[in-house]
């Protein structure tokens, strides 16, 4: 993991480059137009200083310039690396979900679930505990699967490793946009 100064410089240097770049493009912009900017280039600037490399900073980046609207804002922000990141986003592979192993997985569930009631009174209780553990596990990651950008596409594995790089550049950008508020 890198050096947390480093990243919140380069994350700092990239927001107030991509802000420099929304602000000369639009003088005047309404409030709903600057929070969307705000919120688009410190996420942008998030995945930019990642330059695409993990999962969820490509996936940030796919979700900015799929809409037309954003696509023009997204390129503004990014800059001349934006043609960079954008080709690196479009040519790496997203695992793609197939929908019919997915529903094969919860017809399999469902008849596990209805088979476990019928049987639960001769199944022994460390059994029936290691069950609810294995949902409970399903459960959350599926929640976390759908909190980080481009998860619904990882096994749990990367999932795990993701997050933890997601989450330690959000408490960067956490931080450096609470230290903003204070000047």
């Amino acid at each position: 993991m890198r050096n947390p100064s480093l990243i919140k410089e380069e994350f700092l240097k990239r927001w107030i480059i991509a802000l420099r770049r929304c602000t000369s493009l639009k003088k005047n912009m309404n409030i709903l137009e600057r929070n969307k900017v705000v919120k688009l280039s410190a996420d942008l600037a998030m995945a930019s200083a990642r330059n695409g490399t993990t999962s969820w900073s490509r996936a940030l980046i796919a979700n900015a310039t799929r809409d037309n609207d954003n696509r023009i804002l997204a390129e503004q922000i990014l800059g001349p690396e934006s043609e960079i990141l954008v080709k690196r986003v479009s040519t790496m592979p997203f695992k793609t979900c197939n929908r019919r192993k997915i529903r094969s997985k919860r017809i399999l569930k469902r008849s596990c679930s209805s088979a476990i009631r019928r049987v639960r009174k001769t199944v022994p209780r460390k059994v029936l505990a290691n069950c609810i553990a294995k949902r409970l596990i399903q459960k959350r990651t599926h929640i976390l699967k759908s909190l980080v950008p481009g998860g619904e596409f990882m096994d749990e594995t990367t999932l795990m490793e993701e997050t933890l790089d997601y989450i330690a550049y959000l408490r960067v950008q956490v931080d450096v946009m609470r230290s903003c508020t204070y000047c």
